[in-house]
């Protein structure tokens, strides 16, 4: 599993005249990709999505960050005829144009699909080689937001962004700050083998659909404690958690298919992969995500059983966990899998961090 979350190569106002003209006498790839009118941005479900999580760049943030900015703006130029790899977002994203697909036959007039934007803080000298990639690999992004060395963060509003995507943990906590659904993705060793016709999608509960509540009374008094509580509670609905406005996007487009007679074969599918035991912890998650109108198509309570196995079965494009071990043990069996850094558990990892920090410093 990769734990390269680095800072994406930013950029700089200006490049030297050598680098500007081999820019201006490079050979450009002539555009493949669809000419599709994107969506407007208020109709549709923006997917903001970093340069280094969709592409392999691991070559040329090892040159950013040895060699320096200039140099890495001169490999960027002097290969802008070569396209990047797919990185771990790639087959996610593959799948979000399909669906698009399936709606356009069915709506086509409906501007409610998937918009991905790419955020990156490269500077636009650099941005032809993206371009090129995203031609050849016959993606279509037609939104990039290149912000010259800047965080991307304060554009996601702008862009109507309902989840981010990036390999970079401070910037993934910025944008949570500010209310936008995010993940820090990493890349595992092998990724598996995916659907190219159904989008899956696979969250985790509590501290990524549902709030932290019930995670802290855990931390704090204990598993018993926590089945009492959760008891106790079944008919209190959970508080919404950070992913909770992404999943309630997917059912509005798992509606539409619906709507045409295709439930069965609907191209997005959801699943709930949780910790909970379901008879003693499952009735106050059910009932919530029931509360909210939202369907989850499969519901798997492990009852604090490894969570790698059931993925490694569902094989989605994308899990979302606020639990690190549980992101390496997806990787482990080649899921493409998301860090949410949010609820008490970050806090308790932080904490661990720096007793250690402080112990082994000299005093």
């Amino acid at each position: 599993m990769s734990l390269s979350n680095s800072l994406t190569a930013g950029g700089q106002d200006s490049v030297d005249s050598g680098n500007r003209a081999r820019w201006e006498n490079r050979t450009v790839l002539k555009p493949s990709t669809p000419t599709r009118k994107p969506p407007k941005p208020e109709n549709a479900i923006t997917i903001g999505v970093s340069a280094r999580v969709l592409f392999n760049m691991e070559k040329e943030q090892q040159i950013y960050e040895q060699q320096g900015m200039e140099e890495y703006i001169k490999y960027q130029v002097e290969h802008e005829t070569q396209p990047f790899s797919p990185g771990p977002a790639f087959s996610f994203v593959k799948a979000l144009e399909a669906v698009n697909t399936r709606l356009r036959e069915l709506y086509p007039e409906s501007e409610e699909l998937f918009d991905v934007v790419l955020m990156t803080n490269n500077h636009a000298y650099v941005g032809l080689r993206l371009i090129n990639t995203i031609n050849h690999h016959q993606l279509f992004i037609e939104r990039f937001c290149m912000t010259g060395g800047n965080s991307p963060i304060g554009y996601l509003k702008a862009y109507h962004t309902n989840l981010y995507l990036s390999a970079d943990p401070v910037k993934v906590r910025e944008a949570l700050e500010e209310g936008i659904a995010a993940a820090t993705m990493f890349t595992p060793e092998k990724m598996s083998e995916v659907s190219e016709t159904q989008l899956r999608v696979a969250f985790d509960g509590d501290a990524v659909l549902f709030s932290d509540e019930s995670e802290r009374i855990y931390k704090a008094h204990g598993l018993d404690k926590f089945f009492e509580h959760e008891k106790e509670h079944e008919n209190k609905l959970l508080d919404h958690g950070p992913l909770k406005g992404f999943l309630e996007a997917l059912g509005k487009l798992q509606k539409k298919f619906y709507g045409k007679g295709q439930r069965m074969d609907c191209p997005i599918r959801t699943y709930l992969v949780t910790a909970r035991s379901a008879a003693s912890s499952g009735t106050r998650a059910l009932k919530t995500l029931r509360s909210w109108g939202l369907e989850i198509d499969e519901a798997l309570f492990l009852a604090g059983a490894p969570k790698g196995p059931m993925l490694e079965k569902i094989r989605p494009h994308i899990f979302f966990d606020d639990q690190l071990f549980h992101v390496e043990g997806a990787a482990e069996v080649g899921t493409v899998a998301c860090h949410v850094p949010y609820g008490i558990s970050q806090k308790v990892i932080k904490r661990e961090t720096n007793d250690k920090e402080t112990s082994s410093a000299p005093k």
